[in-house]
């Protein structure tokens, strides 16, 4: 079992591989693939979270990619299917998605927030999301 100390331990040893940067989603311009459907994404070095707003009545389509997905439901509530299989997901709740699985999700007479990660960086929200990257660093 993992002490606190241990989880909180500075004594890595290993050496920063960029600059801490803070960053306000509502600053980043939002991107609609589909109608109804706008995503905020921000780019790290080896992830890409993803804020996902759904109007009522949208629809972003089945599909598969490289990148493995976590989905966190943050307001409202989907329909989300994962290779077949339909939930409700609400605020609270997560699915997990691995590289290659069909997935999809539609908002009925609701809207829904959500966040997405992405491991490594969906290829298709880089090019983007690094357009969106303000040059600031943490300063004391």
């Amino acid at each position: 079992m993992t002490s606190s100390a241990q989880h909180f331990s500075t004594e890595g040893g290993g050496t920063p591989t960029g600059a801490g940067r803070f960053v306000n989603v509502n600053a980043i311009e939002a991107m609609t693939l589909v109608p109804g459907l706008d995503f905020q994404p921000v780019l790290g070095e080896g992830l890409l979270l993803n804020f996902a707003s759904y109007e009522p009545h949208t629809e972003a389509p089945m599909h598969s990619h490289a990148e493995e997905q976590v989905v966190i439901v943050t307001e409202g509530e989907f329909e989300f299917t994962i290779d077949g299989v339909t939930r409700t997901m609400r605020a609270g709740d997560v699915a997990v998605i691995p590289p290659w699985v069909p997935h999809g999700a539609r908002t009925l007479d609701t809207t829904c927030k959500e966040i997405d990660v992405f491991t490594p960086p969906r290829s298709t929200l880089v090019d983007y999301a690094a357009t969106q990257v303000e040059p600031s660093t943490v300063e004391d």
